[in-house]
Formats: structure tokens, sequence, C-alpha cells
């Protein structure tokens, strides 16, 4: 390994062998904002176990990229068939909770913010920031970190956010909201026919939401996706039930605010009421001839829609794109793993990436 690849898969190491449960990321923190320092960067700032700096060649005339990833990864499965907590390279292979997801990309992220922080010729200032609660969009992670950004007169105009596409850019995600569904009716004994069955109200509302649309569709993300995927009623066979709740899994689209998407699906039912558990998970979507999308597609790389979702949710009106080492179906897994070939391509990609941005 070179001396690059050899300082970051050190730190990946320590931050293995720590764990840092959402939520748990004390530790892992510590660890940042040691590194950090140990390795030249001054002016290393902490809000709650979010870590961040600010490049030291700052120009308030010049747009500013947030380098950002986070390192809170989810409980390891009862699958593994290896220590999580004990890293360990294989080949080509490094082993390890948090790994893939997202250690690679932070460290990545972090070793060329260091190499360029000082630069005064780049077209952006730079932040670097390695945040927490992610896996579970906590209230002090991002939701806290970009507000004491703005505090600071900080806001980024852009993010590069540092999760698993095999360094691939991916442009879009959908957002979500969940709802909690009850129709109601009126009990009555089965035998005489009595009451309103709420069953059979349900029924009626989740067909109309099974066939539901907008008159618009995002041009990048389609139409919005409904699906029912929870239903309960009932409490024995001979009482109409006068209660039926169910769940809606409802994915987003840039098309219309999560807000906007709410009204649309109360007035799509009849005698429901839905209640969204969270209105936070936007839909993200950077437009293709925004400077980090051409500046990726310059290097060769293909733009795609993630399946997943990722902090970009969260930053809403920010352009966002999501590009890192590794590979998304490796996330949450057991065995969990990164190439360090994918991590050295991420060291030559990252830098190049923000240097050509025009």
């Amino acid at each position: 390994m070179n001396e690059k690849l050899d300082r970051v898969v050190e730190l990946l190491f320590r931050l293995i062998a720590t764990p840092s449960f959402s939520r748990e990321e004390g530790a892992t923190a510590d660890i940042w904002e040691e590194w950090l320092r140990v390795n030249g960067v001054g002016n290393v700032e902490r809000i709650h176990n979010n870590v961040y700096a600010v490049a030291s060649s700052f120009d308030p005339t010049k747009p500013t990229l947030l380098l950002n990833s986070h390192h809170d990864t989810v409980k390891p499965s009862s699958s593994y068939t290896r220590d999580p907590f004990k890293p360990e390279i294989i080949d080509d292979r490094l082993y390890g909770l948090g790994s893939n997801d997202a250690g690679a990309s932070g460290v990545a992220l972090a070793s060329s913010f260091i190499d360029l922080r000082d630069r005064t010729d780049l077209p952006v200032n730079l932040i670097f920031s390695i945040t927490a609660a992610e896996e579970v969009m906590g209230e002090y992670g991002m939701r806290a970190f970009l507000p004491h950004l703005a505090e600071k007169g900080l806001t980024p105009d852009m993010v590069l956010v540092g999760e698993p596409t095999g360094m691939q850019p991916a442009i879009a995600e959908r957002g979500l909201l969940v709802f909690d569904a009850v129709a109601t009716g009126k009990s009555g004994h089965a035998a005489r026919n009595e009451g309103v069955n709420a069953i059979y109200r349900a029924i009626e509302d989740i067909n109309s939401l099974r066939n539901f649309s907008t008159p618009k569709a995002s041009d990048t993300l389609g139409p919005i996706k409904v699906s029912v995927t929870m239903i309960s009623s009932g409490s024995q066979h001979n009482v109409v039930p006068d209660r039926c709740g169910y769940v809606v899994d409802v994915r987003t689209t840039d098309a219309y605010s999560n807000e906007e998407t709410v009204e649309l699906i109360r007035k799509t039912v009849k005698w429901s009421d839905l209640t969204p558990r969270s209105t936070r998970v936007q839909a993200s979507v950077i437009p293709l001839d925004h400077p980090l999308v051409k500046s990726a597609v310059r290097m060769g790389r293909a733009p795609f829609v993630s399946p997943t979702t990722s902090d970009m949710a969260l930053m809403h009106g920010i352009c966002s794109l999501k590009m890192g080492p590794g590979e998304s179906s490796r996330s949450h897994t057991a065995d969990e793993y990164v190439l360090l070939s994918e991590i050295e391509e991420a060291l030559l990609l990252y830098p190049k990436l923000i240097e050509n941005l025009e």
C-alpha cells in the first residue's frame, strides 16, 4: 500500500474496532477529532457527535462545498461469521462493521480535505464533516449539524455525500412518507348483518391508494409510489369491526414537497384518517448540469438514481451528490467489507472531482 492509503486504512481500522451504533458514536467522534488534529487540521469543531472543519483557505466570494460522510453504523446481524469489530485484510478485502457503509467514504473524503484545504486556487471553499445518526436520521445528526452551520454563516451551496456507490454519482434519491391510517365504522353482530364494517371502508380507500396518481411526475424519479404494507382489524369472528388500521408507505419525488404529497394522499381517501409519522425525509435531485455532476461525468462516471436513502434526504434545498467507494449491496450485511482498491480509487477521484469543478 502507498503512504496515503496506509494512513486512511489505519484510521479505518481504529473506527471499525470502536463500536459506533447510531446515537452512540461518542468514541468514534473522539477518534475523528484526534486524527484530524494529528494530521494538521487546526480548527476542528464538534457539535454533539458531529465533527467538522473549515478549510483555512476559506474565501467568502466562492461557493462552499461540504464534504460529508457518517460514522455511525447499524448493529451487526446474527449471521456474521467473523468478529464485526475486528478489522482484517484478506487479499483485497478489508472486513469489518462500517467498512463499506460508510467508513471508506469518510476516510477518503477526510484525506482529500487534508490534501486540498490550503489550496487557494480551488473553485470552491471546502468544509469537511463526519456526522452522526445517519442510519436513523436522528435529531443529533445532520438535523442538528446543518442549522449549526447556518448559525455560523456557513450554509453550503453544494454537498458531496460519501456513501458506497462504486464511485458512480448518484444524482437522486426518493423521499419517504409513512402514514398510520385508520378507517372507522360501527360495531355490530355479524350474524344479524349489523354495524358498518371498517374493513370494507378500508378496502375502498386502499383501492383508491393503489390507483393513486398525480398531474405531475418527476423527470428524474418518475411517479410517486404508494404501497399499503400492513393491516390490522377485528377482535373476534362474529363482531363487525368498527376500526381497521393500516400502514401506507409512500416514496416521494421532487415533483411535490412531502407536505404537498400529504395533502394529495389525504384527498385520495374517503373513510380513513391518515397521519404521517414524519415529513422530513424529502426527495433529492441534483440537476445534470450542476458542476458536481458535470465534473463526475468528465471523469467517465455514469449518473444514476439511488434506490437507498442517505443524509441527502435531510439537505432539502441544497444540491447534493452521493458518491463513494464500496457497493451499496454490501451495506447492512453480514461480514461487511470494502476493497482496498476501491478506497485507493476514491483517493484519486475525490480530489480530481473537486479540482475540475467549473
